[in-house]
C-alpha cells in the first residue's frame, strides 16, 4: 500500500487529497475524522468553491478605479470596507484609491522605488470567491465576509461586494497589495489553495454544503481557462476557443485527430490518483467505514477517462453534431 496518498491539508498541489494519514497500532496508517469528513464530500462531489485572481489591470490608478466603479456596478450596488463602511455612488472607485492612498503607490512605481525587477508591481488584488448556481447568495455574501475579515483585517485595505446578477453567486473581493505595516501581498499556488479550504470550510459554516480539492482528484483533466478567455466563452465571442474548436474539427473531419504531447501525462496522473484512492478506500475498511469505502469506489467507478483538452474539445464537437440527428430521428406523434 503506497505511504503516500492524497493530502487535503499539504501545501502541494494536485496528488494530495487526503493527507498521508496518522500512525495507528502498529504503524497503521488511518484517517482523522476531518479527512474521512472530506473523502465524504469529494466522493458525493459535494460542490466546489472557486477562488480566482483576475489577472489584468491590477498596476495603474485609473485601471483599478474603473474595476472598483464596475464591481459596484457604476453606483448601483454597496462596497463594503476592511472599516466597515458602505461606499456608493459613481465616484466610489476614486474614493477609495483616496482613502487607500494608492496615488502615493502609483507615484513610488513611477519613481523605480517599488520595484526592482523592472515590471510594474499590482496596487491591488482583484479576487473573486464564487459558487455553482442554486447556492444561497446571502451565505456566500457572509462566507467572503468572513474570508476576508480573516485574511485581511487590520493588515491590508479591502472593499467587496456581491453579484447575484449571475446564475452563479459570487464575491468580488479588492485588496490592496500593500499592507498598513509595509509588507506586499504576494499569492503563489499555495495561497490559492489554502485560500479555497478555507473559503470552502466558512461556506459549510453558513450551512452551505462546499469543497476544496484539486481537479485531477475528482478525476477531471480540463485546465482553467484564463479569466478573459473564460468570459468570452460565455459570451459566445472568444477567439481562442473558436480557433481551437476549428483546429480539432478540421482533424476530425481528416480521421486523424492527433494525440497531444501531454496526453502520457494525464494518464500518468491519473494512475496515481487511482492508486491514491484504492489506497483510502483499504484505509477505510480496516477503520471500520466499509459504506465509505465503497462509495470510495463507485466514485473511481464513476471518473470520466482521463483525457486531453483536445480531445475533450473533440469529444464536445461530435455530441453536439449528433444532438440533431437524434432530435429529426424522434417519432412525431
Amino acid at each position: 500500500m503506497p505511504k503516500t496518498l492524497l493530502d487535503l491539508r499539504s501545501t502541494k498541489p494536485l496528488l494530495e487529497l487526503v493527507s498521508h494519514g496518522r500512525g495507528g497500532p502498529k504503524g497503521s496508517l488511518h484517517f482523522s475524522a476531518d479527512q474521512i469528513a472530506a473523502i465524504d464530500r469529494t466522493t458525493r462531489r459535494v460542490p466546489e468553491v472557486m477562488v480566482k485572481v483576475l489577472p489584468k489591470d491590477s498596476n495603474n490608478l485609473g485601471s483599478v478605479a474603473r474595476h472598483l466603479d464596475y464591481i459596484g456596478r457604476y453606483g448601483k450596488l454597496e462596497l463594503e470596507t476592511d472599516n466597515g463602511e458602505r461606499v456608493q455612488g459613481k465616484d466610489a472607485g476614486q474614493r477609495l484609491l483616496e482613502d487607500w492612498d494608492l496615488d502615493l503607490d502609483e507615484h513610488r512605481k513611477q519613481m523605480g522605488l517599488a520595484s526592482v525587477s523592472g515590471r510594474a508591481p499590482k496596487l491591488v488584488y482583484k479576487i473573486m470567491l464564487s459558487m455553482p448556481p442554486g447556492t444561497p447568495a446571502k451565505g456566500v455574501l457572509e462566507a467572503a465576509r468572513n474570508f476576508a475579515r480573516e485574511e485581511f483585517a487590520l493588515k491590508h485595505r479591502y472593499a467587496l461586494v456581491l453579484h447575484t446578477d449571475e446564475p452563479h453567486p459570487h464575491a468580488h473581493l479588492v485588496v490592496k497589495a500593500m499592507s498598513e505595516h509595509g509588507v506586499r501581498l504576494n499569492i503563489s499556488p499555495a495561497t490559492l489553495r489554502e485560500w479555497r479550504r478555507e473559503f470552502a470550510r466558512l461556506l459549510r459554516d453558513q450551512g452551505i454544503a462546499a469543497n476544496a480539492t484539486e481537479r485531477a482528484v475528482r478525476g477531471e483533466t480540463r485546465t482553467p481557462k484564463t479569466d478573459g478567455i473564460f468570459r468570452a466563452t460565455k459570451r459566445g465571442d472568444s477567439t481562442h476557443t473558436r480557433a481551437r474548436a476549428e483546429a480539432v474539427a478540421a482533424e476530425l473531419l481528416k480521421g486523424d485527430l492527433r494525440i497531444e504531447p501531454g496526453k502520457s501525462t494525464v494518464i500518468a496522473t491519473r494512475k496515481k490518483v487511482e492508486s491514491g484512492w484504492r489506497a483510502a478506500s483499504d484505509i477505510l475498511i480496516a477503520q471500520g467505514h466499509p459504506e465509505l469505502a465503497a462509495q470510495v469506489r463507485r466514485f473511481m467507478d464513476q471518473m470520466s477517462p482521463p483525457r486531453t483538452n483536445k480531445e475533450l474539445i473533440a469529444a464536445e464537437l461530435i455530441r453536439r453534431t449528433r444532438q440533431p440527428r437524434a432530435r429529426d430521428q424522434q417519432p412525431t406523434r
